[in-house]
């Protein structure tokens, strides 16, 4: 037993070492494929990384090329949107053009717009714009006198029964100015002239006080002029200067404004004269009514009120926007019938 035993013993630690060995190599296989697979699955992942940042960059270049095709198209439909608004007001100042060119077509074919009676109305409407415009703007009476005059000559050389309301609109009229006279703003400017030559003739001193005066005052009166201390009015000879050169003043303000036609500067003045007058000279009958003159002036009216003035003008206007067209002329009337170019 002791022989069979002994040799077992190392077959036994060859086959131990052998196992050993594979069992290693297995394992070496096992971990090189391990690390292969590690590798493998490494690179893959690297590939799909650098995969991932390609089709990132492509997209994010596809995307700036979008940016900048839509950028373009933007600038496309705007650069589009101006040109169609460029196109419309052309075609808004075509349209308006060719309303233009229908409305003169359409004066020109109008009967108004031809012969003498055409141009006498034309020439009524001209005269009656100046006389309305030498009124309201310079207050010249005479010259809208005269423009009434030649217009209702002109008016008076046209045949037509249907003007007939218009030649008795201008006669009112005409009748209604001749009642003004030289107007209101000369009848205004000759009252401030006499008021400024009767301010010389005011007293300086009050009636009532000349007849009480005792006879010492009297003696003295040649020589100093005794006033009441409670008096208001001026009496130093510098601040009375200096106030009369002020009512002059506000005297030539007061006939700007009124040339001017400004009523609320030629009321400020005449208040402001008024309040000069009882400064410089004491209560007198003279006074009270140079002040009445005062109120007179401020209450009065600078411009003519008459209701009549201007409605020929707008009924001349009225009847020629409602279509009002003249008769044609007597040649064209009288023509010969073609009967008698038959007989010839």
């Amino acid at each position: 037993m002791t022989e069979e035993t002994i040799p077992s013993t190392p077959r036994r630690g060859r086959t131990g070492v052998i196992v050993m060995l594979l069992a290693l190599l297995l394992l070496g296989l096992l971990g090189w494929r391990g690390w292969a697979m590690w590798q493998a699955r490494e690179t893959h992942a690297r590939a799909s990384a650098a995969e991932a940042e390609q089709r990132l960059g492509a997209l994010e270049q596809r995307i700036d090329a979008l940016r900048r095709d839509q950028r373009a198209q933007t600038q496309r439909i705007l650069d589009a949107a101006a040109t169609n608004r460029v196109l419309r007001d052309e075609v808004l100042g075509l349209s308006q053009r060719g309303a233009l060119l229908e409305d003169s077509v359409s004066k020109l074919a109008d009967p108004t717009r031809h012969g003498a009676q055409a141009l006498r109305l034309d020439e009524v409407e001209l005269l009656l714009s100046q006389a309305q415009q030498r009124l309201a703007i310079a207050d010249d009476l005479d010259g809208a006198r005269r423009a009434y005059t030649l217009a209702d000559g002109a008016l008076q050389g046209i045949d037509d029964p249907r003007l007939l309301n218009l030649r008795q609109a201008l006669a009112q009229e005409r009748a209604a100015l001749d009642t003004l006279g030289n107007g209101p703003h000369a009848a205004i400017a000759r009252q401030l002239d006499v008021f400024a030559a009767a301010l010389d003739k005011l007293p300086d001193r009050a009636p009532a006080a000349e007849g009480h005066q005792a006879v010492w005052q009297r003696l003295l009166s040649p020589l100093v002029k005794i006033r009441p201390t409670e008096s208001k009015t001026v009496i130093a000879p510098t601040e009375r200067a200096a106030g009369e050169a002020a009512l002059q003043i506000e005297l030539g303000l007061a006939r700007a404004a009124l040339e001017r036609d400004d009523a609320a500067g030629f009321r400020a003045g005449i208040v402001r004269m008024e309040a000069w007058l009882t400064r410089l000279w004491p209560e007198s009958p003279a006074l009270q009514q140079r002040r009445n003159e005062l109120k007179a002036l401020r209450t009065a009216a600078l411009q003519p009120s008459l209701p009549v003035l201007g409605s020929t003008l707008q009924q001349l206007r009225q009847l020629r926007n409602s279509g009002y067209s003249s008769p044609l002329p007597q040649a064209a009337a009288t023509q010969p019938p073609p009967t008698a170019e038959i007989e010839r």
